[in-house]
């Protein structure tokens, strides 16, 4: 049975510079937008008892409670359910968090990124270094207990010492999840369209470059973050997320774990009887018709297996040689022993499989490439 549903809201004030996520300036749309939403649940939310639910975006926090009660109304939720809903520092005062509580989100996600004012700037947030700890402290007084922030590494003038100072920063917060992000610079997004590759340079003008740290930096400032992070109490679980001990996103665990999922929303992604599907990503296309899938493929078992591979190998727990054995029917030691034995330095045996260490993580995707 499905039991985690994602949500995606596409609004948002203003697009960030290195943004490719479906999102679009049009409040103008937005209640339209929530009852369409309720059409695309109603006609494929199967009534499951929901140990997970996601708010993603866009920005999520700028949906008033109103209407973020009309969308979870329909929803059944497991006594033990995780609610997170992902905001923006400066949005939402404390009354809008003590809602937000009483409407039973019992998580955040704050799209801080980095305390350093000039490269928030640089980037297209709105927010300051402030407005993040601000934004905390009245999480807290509103009485959330599961606080997760969002760190990026590898931003246009970035240095190691700005690293260092993010993350005493962060650190200082006193909260429960980091997740943390290399940047990467997609096509889509209005960096994509002035990146230059050959020179690693963001050319936004005759006269305005902007550098960004080379690959092998960005390697250097994923190391000192795990080991930052760990050395504070933060457990890496995940590639890029960092938990105290039993405030791992569980809602994401579900993905790494490949269990299914619903997407609803414009551009929502979900997961359902074996299908992967996505829906429209205009609002129009969305709005017109939100309870069809633009378009969904039924999954083949080998399909499946490299799914379990790929998405196992992203937990430091990494992949459960037992339960795929017994899954996909294979031998998982003899059929990938090559590939287990070229990289025996990236490798490590677990009691229950194997997973990458931290020097694997650096070059996952291309030990991946060849389970694929």
């Amino acid at each position: 049975m499905t039991k985690s549903a994602y949500i995606h809201i596409p609004f948002c004030k203003s697009k960030c510079k290195y943004c490719s996520f479906v999102s679009y300036n049009r409040p103008e749309m937005m209640t339209g937008y929530v009852y369409s939403l309720l059409k695309d649940i109603s006609e494929n939310y199967r009534g499951e008892e929901l140990k997970t639910l996601y708010f993603g975006g866009g920005t999520p926090s700028l949906l008033p409670v109103e209407l973020l009660e009309k969308i979870i109304k329909p929803f059944i939720f497991s006594k033990d359910y995780e609610f997170t809903l992902e905001i923006n520092p400066d949005d939402r005062d404390l009354d809008y968090f003590k809602q937000l509580k009483s409407l039973g989100v019992n998580r955040l996600s704050i799209g801080s990124q980095t305390f350093d004012d000039k490269i928030l700037k640089l980037i297209g947030r709105r927010h300051n270094s402030e407005q993040i700890t601000e934004a905390v402290n009245l999480a807290k007084e509103a009485g959330f207990e599961n606080i997760s922030v969002d760190l990026i590494y590898g931003l246009p003038t970035q240095t190691m010492d700005c690293l260092k100072k993010d993350l005493e920063k962060f650190l200082s917060l006193d909260i429960q999840h980091i997740s943390t992000y290399g940047l990467k610079i997609e096509e889509e997004s209005f960096w994509g369209k002035c990146y230059n590759k050959e020179t690693n340079l963001l050319i936004t003008s005759d006269t305005d470059q902007i550098y960004l740290p080379l690959d092998d930096e960005q390697a250097d400032m994923y190391e000192v973050v795990n080991d930052v992070l760990e050395a504070n109490g933060f457990y890496r679980y995940e590639v890029s997320n960092f938990a105290k001990d039993g405030f791992e996103s569980r809602h994401n665990l579900n993905y790494w774990n490949n269990n299914e999922y619903y997407g609803f929303g414009a551009a929502a992604h979900g997961y359902v009887d074996g299908v992967r599907y996505s829906n429209y990503t205009s609002l129009e296309e969305y709005m017109a018709k939100p309870h069809i899938h633009e378009c969904g493929r039924t999954l083949s078992m080998q399909e499946k297996l490299e799914e379990e591979i790929f998405l196992g190998f992203r937990k430091r727990s990494g992949v459960n040689v037992s339960e795929i054995d017994q899954k996909y029917g294979i031998d998982f030691g003899s059929k990938y022993r090559h590939i287990l034995d070229k990289y025996s330095d990236f490798i490590e045996k677990t009691p229950s499989g194997y997973t990458f260490n931290l020097k694997g993580t650096l070059i996952s995707n291309i030990i991946l490439s060849e389970f694929i």
